[in-house]
């Protein structure tokens, strides 16, 4: 939510494989594997993300198998 009410949880992570459709699989640095897509922002500016980038992850507390990439960190 964008009223400072956000339940999401930012997680950091590593892309390591591209898939179809703008998602990614991205190994958290917990050690699990979570499905994630591009944020609009990301996918509005047209930021590439390839395996192996470090990215910041946006996760909804109540499916921790699914996920938003919300930043590509340097």
């Amino acid at each position: 939510m964008k009223n400072g009410t956000s339940e999401e949880i930012e997680l950091q992570g590593e892309v390591t494989e591209t898939l179809p459709s703008l998602k990614f699989r991205v190994r958290l640095e917990d050690g699990s594997e979570i499905l994630a897509y591009l944020a609009g922002r990301l996918r509005k500016f047209r930021i590439r993300i390839l395996a192996g980038d470090k990215v910041t992850v946006e996760m909804s507390p109540y499916d921790k198998t699914r996920g938003r990439i919300v930043y590509r960190n340097k």
